[in-house]
């Protein structure tokens, strides 16, 4: 059962009002934003990554969803296991780290053992309040497709933590400890029609916004913000792990923080592809899905 599959499934269970029909990466309750992520060994980091980057990457991708509602953090639940003292501490001296930069604190968490040699399985909930919270499905016919910062990078920065680290250490900063767009999310939640954050790539991403608004999305590669040293567009869009902000607004509007317009909605449904004018063929993968092999 694919990621997709799965979820309709779990929309069919009783569902609090809260969960918004699971259309979104976030929950509200009681007045807070509410997100979870769990990291997992091999498939979200690799076993060589440095644990204090782990640690970082697990807090900053959940207040990357926060981000894309606009909310402050205010706190967050670690669920922890425990399987070689050395790795551990490391883990937690970065995560001290990581929540003091990011502006959040501990709540508290639970803790279990994990069998010799099984993948680490690292899961954080992020709460949140005073949030706008624009959701994924407001984007409107004209509207113009945003994103902030550059896309790609994390994808070539995992391309040289698997070749051992030589390449660019900014790129590789990119895959291993992205920064959540909190301000910038606080700056344009009040002000977007609709909003979410770049983590399996952002012409899938782009697409189920497009999907929950009920409208088109063409997507300009020609348009999408690379980093120096990054070329191919098509490889940089559906890469993920990017972080960064995407949204809608009107297409004469002008955004509050640094962002690029790298599409335009219309009515229908379905993503397509342009390159500086021309129509380029959609690729038969458009970002990472989990359950797909």
């Amino acid at each position: 059962m694919n990621e997709a599959a799965f979820l309709a499934r779990l929309r069919a269970l009783p569902l609090h009002p809260g969960a918004a029909g699971l259309g979104d990466d976030t929950a509200a309750l009681a007045g807070l934003t509410i997100t979870t992520d769990t990291l997992v060994e091999g498939v979200h980091f690799l076993s060589d990554d440095p644990a204090p980057d782990v640690a970082w990457k697990l807090l900053a991708t959940n207040l990357s969803d926060l981000a894309a509602k606009g909310a402050l953090p205010i706190g967050v639940l670690l669920n922890y296991p425990l399987r070689d003292a050395a790795w551990d501490a490391a883990f937690l001296d970065g995560l001290h780290v990581a929540l003091d930069r990011l502006g959040t604190r501990l709540l508290g968490g639970d803790t279990v053992t994990l069998p010799a040699g099984a993948p680490r399985i690292l899961t954080l909930t992020a709460f949140g309040h005073d949030a706008p919270a624009p959701s994924r499905s407001g984007a409107c016919v004209g509207d113009a497709l945003w994103v902030t910062g550059t896309i790609g990078d994390a994808g070539e920065g995992l391309r040289i933590a698997q070749a051992g680290g030589n390449g660019d250490p900014r790129l590789l900063a990119r895959y291993r400890r992205p920064v959540p767009r909190l301000a910038e999310g606080r700056a344009l939640a009040p002000l977007v029609h609709a909003m979410m954050d770049v983590s399996d790539g952002l012409l899938i991403d782009a697409e189920r916004m497009a999907a929950a608004s009920g409208v088109a999305i063409t997507v300009d590669l020609g348009a999408v913000p690379l980093a120096a040293g990054i070329s191919d567009p098509l490889t940089a869009a559906t890469a993920g792990d990017d972080y960064e902000l995407l949204f809608a607004a009107p297409a004469a509007w002008k955004p509050p923080v640094a962002a690029t317009q790298v599409g335009i909605f219309a009515a229908g449904d379905g993503l397509s592809l342009t390159h500086d004018g021309r129509s380029v063929p959609r690729p038969p993968i458009l970002g990472y899905q989990h359950g797909l092999r």
